[in-house]
């Protein structure tokens, strides 16, 4: 390995200490279903965002409710001596994408035959830290 191959991998290494993210894939919701509620919630700071996803009464709340909380639990493995509390943590990034479709025939009149896309999405939820102590 190359003398400037190893110092972009060591920058990037360094780079991905401060984010804390989770990722969900395949998850077996519409995109845009899931997107409602990941609108909800962008921007929210966690304890909120939680709220907001437990009483929602959409299905997709469930999971990114789960989501939200394995990347909380990321965020506490680097984090060990730190409290939730004192971190002031947002959803700084929530992104939903498009994953694989599953394709099925449904039976139409005159022996013609219609596609139906199942589709599946993609969430990926970055946290975000607000900085109080660092005051000019």
């Amino acid at each position: 390995m190359g003398v400037r191959k190893r110092e972009r991998a060591e920058r990037i290494k360094e780079a991905k200490k401060n984010i804390y993210l989770a990722k969900l894939n395949n998850c077996p919701t519409s995109p845009r279903k899931m997107r409602l509620v990941a609108d909800l919630v962008r921007g929210e700071k966690v304890d909120r965002a939680l709220n907001i996803l437990r009483f929602s009464s959409k299905e997709s709340s469930r999971k990114l409710e789960k989501l939200l909380l394995s990347a909380i639990a990321n965020w506490q493995a680097k984090n060990e001596d730190a409290s939730i509390e004192d971190a002031d943590l947002f959803i700084k990034e929530i992104r939903v994408d498009g994953g694989t479709m599953l394709k099925r025939l449904r039976p139409a009149p005159q022996g013609r035959a219609h596609r139906i896309r199942k589709r599946s999405n993609h969430v990926t939820l970055v946290l975000g830290e607000n900085d109080n102590t660092q005051s000019n």
